[in-house]
C-alpha cells in the first residue's frame, strides 16, 4: 500500500506546480550533457574551522598606503615647483645704484625690483636677467632662490630673491570614483592627507564600509578600505602632486542556504565580517530544522594558504582550490573560532538539515 501511494504521487499531474517538472526537462530536451556519474567532477577540500584556522585565513588586510608609499608619519612633504607653474621673481639690493636698482631710485617705495611672471617651461627651466637659465622643476623654492642669489651675487649689491608662485599647475591631485564631487585638486602647500582630498571632494557617496580607497603615484597602487584610513592614522597618508585617489564602491555580499532564519543574499554592511556575525544576520539557524554540527561554507582559495594551514594539496591543480570550511556549532569553544574566521566577499554558508527532518518529510509524504 506504501509503495502505491508513493507511486501515485510521483506520477500525480493534478498536484500544484511552479512549472514544469524535472522529469519533463529532461524529456524535452533536444540535445544533453550530462556526466555518466550524474556528478559535477569539482574537487574541493574539506576543512575543519577551528583557532588555528581561522588565524590563517584572516582577510582584514588588503593592502597598505604606508607601507606602499610611507607618508604616514612626521612633518608634511615639501612642495617644489613644477613645470607649467606661473611664478613672479622679485630681487632686492642693499642699496640703489646697483645692478637693478638705480642711483636715482630714492622716490621708490624700496630697494627692489618685480620681473614679469613666467612660466616654468617644458624643460623646467626659469630664466632670470644677468643669472641666465636656472633649473626651478623638480626643486623647492627656497633652493631655487639661493641658486639666484648665487649666480647675482658678483655683479648685484648683496642680493636677496623672493619667488612666488602665482598659479599652481604641478600641484594638483586627482580624486575619481565614488565621491560627491570628482575633481582636480590644488594641495595646500601646508600639506594635505587623503582624508583630506576626500573631504575636498565632497565626502563618500557610499557606505565606508564596502569602499576602497586607491593612491596611484608613480605607476605604483596601493589600496585600502576607507575604514582602515579612519582607525589607523598612519595609513592617511599625505598626497603629492600628481597623485590619483581613486574611491571605489565594491559591494560585498555573501549567500546564505539551508536551515537559516533568512535564506538568501546577504550585504556584509560591516567592514570585517565574521562568520558567526553572517550566521547572526541571517537570523541564526532554525532550531526544528538545522543540524549545528554540520555548518559549511564554501570559498575559491589560494593554494599557498592551504599549505600553509597544512592541507594537503597534492591531488589539486591550478593556484586556486574549491574549499569548504565546517563548523561544528555543538561544539561550544567553536563559538569563539567563527567570531575570529573573516568573511570574504562571495563565500557561501550552508545550514544542513538534521537527519530526523528528512525523516519527518518523508513521513509527510506518506
Amino acid at each position: 500500500a506504501t509503495v502505491a501511494v508513493v507511486a501515485a504521487l510521483s506520477s500525480c499531474t493534478a498536484l500544484p506546480r511552479s512549472g514544469p517538472s524535472h522529469r519533463d526537462i529532461d524529456k524535452g530536451a533536444t540535445s544533453t550533457l550530462v556526466s555518466t556519474d550524474k556528478t559535477v567532477g569539482i574537487k574541493y577540500a574539506l576543512v575543519d574551522i577551528d583557532r588555528h584556522v581561522a588565524s590563517m585565513f584572516d582577510y582584514t588586510i588588503l593592502n597598505s598606503l604606508d607601507k606602499g608609499f610611507g607618508g604616514g608619519r612626521g612633518p608634511a612633504p615639501d612642495m617644489p615647483l613644477g613645470i607649467g607653474d606661473v611664478v613672479e621673481i622679485t630681487i632686492f639690493e642693499a642699496q640703489a645704484g646697483g645692478l637693478f636698482i638705480p642711483d636715482d631710485a630714492g622716490s621708490r617705495p624700496g630697494n627692489y625690483i618685480t620681473l614679469p611672471k613666467q612660466t616654468i617651461d617644458r624643460d623646467g627651466m626659469i630664466s632670470v636677467p644677468y643669472a641666465g637659465a636656472i633649473k626651478a622643476a623638480g626643486r623647492p623654492t627656497s633652493e631655487v632662490q639661493l641658486d639666484i642669489q648665487k649666480r647675482l651675487a658678483n655683479r648685484a649689491i648683496e642680493p636677496q630673491v623672493v619667488i612666488t608662485t602665482t598659479l599652481s599647475r604641478s600641484s594638483n591631485v586627482s580624486i575619481l570614483g565614488d565621491v560627491n564631487t570628482p575633481a582636480q585638486l590644488e594641495v595646500s602647500p601646508a600639506g594635505e592627507k587623503v582624508l583630506d582630498i576626500v573631504a575636498r571632494a565632497g565626502g563618500l557617496n557610499a557606505p565606508g564600509y564596502e569602499t576602497y580607497v586607491t593612491v596611484e603615484r608613480n605607476n605604483r597602487q596601493a589600496t585600502v578600505l576607507f575604514r582602515t584610513l579612519i582607525d589607523n592614522p598612519r595609513e592617511n597618508i599625505y598626497v603629492r602632486p600628481g597623485d590619483t585617489v581613486y574611491v571605489n564602491r565594491e559591494r560585498r555580499t555573501y549567500l546564505l542556504f539551508g536551515a537559516s532564519a533568512q535564506a538568501g543574499r546577504v550585504d556584509f554592511a560591516d567592514s570585517n565580517l565574521t562568520m558567526g556575525e553572517a550566521i547572526a544576520k541571517g537570523g541564526g539557524l532554525l532550531d526544528a530544522r538545522a543540524d549545528p554540527s554540520q555548518v559549511f561554507l564554501y570559498r575559491q582559495v589560494d593554494r599557498k594558504s592551504l599549505v600553509a594551514a597544512g592541507v594537503d594539496v597534492s591531488k589539486f591543480t591550478g593556484d586556486i582550490i574549491p574549499t569548504v570550511f565546517k563548523a561544528n556549532l555543538r561544539d561550544p569553544a567553536i563559538f569563539f573560532a567563527i567570531q575570529e574566521f573573516k568573511m570574504k566577499d562571495k563565500d557561501i554558508i550552508y545550514v544542513s538539515n538534521a537527519d530526523s527532518v528528512e525523516l519527518t518529510k518523508f513521513m509527510s509524504i506518506l
